[in-house]
């Protein structure tokens, strides 16, 4: 993947929109006043392929400036939320690789409500973005209220709202779940089967290293020499063990010096 975007870049990569989630975030913040004048206004911008067949296609586009809440407080938190999550990844992807990973994004996006049949929104494309930093920064800790939070604990957790939505939906709901992540799944599958096959490999490595233990001969315990010739047991000489007077204390020696010394 990372070869192929280097050559696309070369090619088209001078048509890459820098800062493209200043441009997203503001024509959120847009539609987010513009929704509180006239609420019906968002109808207007949803992405409703029938509609679109009609002769709206601003709708192929317009979409993707509806703010996640329309709620003071949670809709002004999403905003600089996704401010964070996009400059984070253009900063480290660089213009052009994010273009890309979001366009990826929009078309699944657009595949998902030709799919479903009726008006779908961005919230699928924007979970994907949260995926992608927390799969590039997994520890990085943001503030949440007054908690610093790692960005892979947010990437779960959202993770378990997908997997909910997606069983308690219907095959429409997970079709589209399905195709507005195509854009997570086609830059970090390669990344998620690598970790994974490198995960077999160390636990066969493992099991490899515990078989040659179990099957490892056990060391000989080191046999009895005597004191005197120093004869080993180990060697076929027959070591006593004599306590006698003479000795004072338990000493090892072999047949003849236990009889003799």
């Amino acid at each position: 993947m990372e070869r192929l975007l280097a050559r696309l870049e070369r090619k088209v990569g001078k048509y890459a929109i820098p800062n493209l989630t200043n441009y997203i975030v503001g024509g959120m913040a847009m539609v987010f006043v513009l929704g509180f004048v006239r609420h019906e206004f968002i109808a207007w911008l949803t992405l409703d392929m029938d509609a679109v067949r009609e002769g709206q296609v601003w709708r192929l586009v317009s979409y993707l400036f509806i703010p996640r809440s329309m709620s003071p407080w949670w809709g002004v938190m999403s905003l600089f939320f996704t401010l964070f999550v996009g400059r984070s990844l253009e900063s480290e992807w660089g213009a052009f690789k994010f273009n890309v990973y979001y366009l990826v994004g929009m078309i699944g996006t657009t595949v998902a409500a030709v799919i479903v049949g009726h008006g779908v929104g961005n919230e699928w494309l924007n979970l994907s973005l949260l995926f992608a930093l927390a799969t590039v920064f997994p520890d990085h800790e943001i503030m949440m209220l007054i908690l610093p939070v790692k960005v892979k604990w947010l990437g779960l957790l959202s993770l378990a709202f997908l997997l909910y939505a997606a069983a308690t939906g219907d095959w429409a709901t997970r079709a589209a779940i399905a195709c507005a992540l195509s854009n997570y799944l086609v830059f970090f599958g390669g990344h998620w089967r690598a970790r994974l096959r490198d995960r077999n490999v160390a636990v066969r490595q493992g099991a490899r290293r515990a078989g040659w233990k179990e099957s490892a001969p056990p060391a000989k315990a080191e046999g009895k020499s005597c004191a005197i010739c120093g004869a080993r047991q180990d060697d076929g000489a027959d070591i006593r063990v004599c306590s006698c007077e003479k000795c004072g204390r338990p000493r090892s020696l072999c047949l003849e010096h236990a009889r003799n010394h």
